[in-house]
């Protein structure tokens, strides 16, 4: 019996690139210097001997032209570049992010605290947030107090959150849209120093019996209701 007759896979090619060095097609190219210099047309070998005695690459840039344009480059760097660029530019296509928190008109001070925490954090990552009243039974027929809650919270975030979309009326909801400022996400390197000066100067305060009292009368409600 004859021994099967084994078959090796060739290597892999590097694909082929038309327009550069060796694998540029045509006879002729309008030569461009590394600097941009025209050096007029010269044949694909006079061209490649020139991009050669530089260690640079000949790339061709116009295809269509007639003879083709083609510039001395260094192409790995050439591709680099417009790699970074590419990486830029979709970097700089941010998507829109919308993120949607609901109230309720009659909220306490300790739910609405959460979720304005909520709301600073969807800022700060640079999201919008769709902010949501939702009116049950005869609540519908008091809409101001969904609107001043709206208006306190657009207040309170006004630092990193701007309103893009006032308060709007849909049915039995309340809609606000608020969208990131340029401080949103932004760390402040001097807060925490302003925040240990308060400290200090209260203490200090303190000490000299001229301290404010405390204001005790925002966190013990917690049955208190907003709007």
């Amino acid at each position: 019996m004859r021994p099967r007759r084994r078959f090796t896979a060739d290597p892999p090619r590097p694909p082929r690139n038309e327009a550069l060095n060796e694998n540029i097609r045509a006879s002729k190219v309008r030569l461009i210097g590394e600097d941009g210099s025209q050096l007029g047309i010269k044949t694909k070998d006079e061209a490649l001997e020139i991009a050669r005695d530089q260690d640079l690459d000949l790339v061709v840039v116009a295809q269509q032209a007639d003879p083709p344009v083609a510039r001395i480059m260094d192409h790995g760097k050439y591709r680099y570049e417009q790699e970074q660029k590419a990486k830029l530019a979709r970097k700089h296509q941010s998507q829109v992010n919308v993120k949607e928190i609901k109230f309720r008109p009659k909220i306490g001070i300790h739910d609405y605290n959460t979720k304005k925490g909520h709301v600073q954090r969807f800022l700060n990552q640079r999201a919008k947030v769709k902010v949501t009243i939702m009116f049950r039974g005869r609540e519908t027929t008091h809409p101001e107090r969904g609107r001043d809650l709206l208006i306190r919270l657009a207040e309170d975030v006004k630092e990193i959150g701007q309103v893009e979309q006032q308060p709007l009326l849909d049915g039995r909801n309340m809609t606000m849209l608020l969208g990131p400022t340029k401080n949103a996400g932004v760390t402040k390197p001097d807060a925490e120093d302003q925040e240990t000066e308060r400290s200090e100067e209260a203490v200090q305060g303190d000490r000299n019996g001229q301290a404010d009292a405390p204001a005790s009368n925002e966190e013990s409600p917690a049955r208190e209701e907003v709007g």
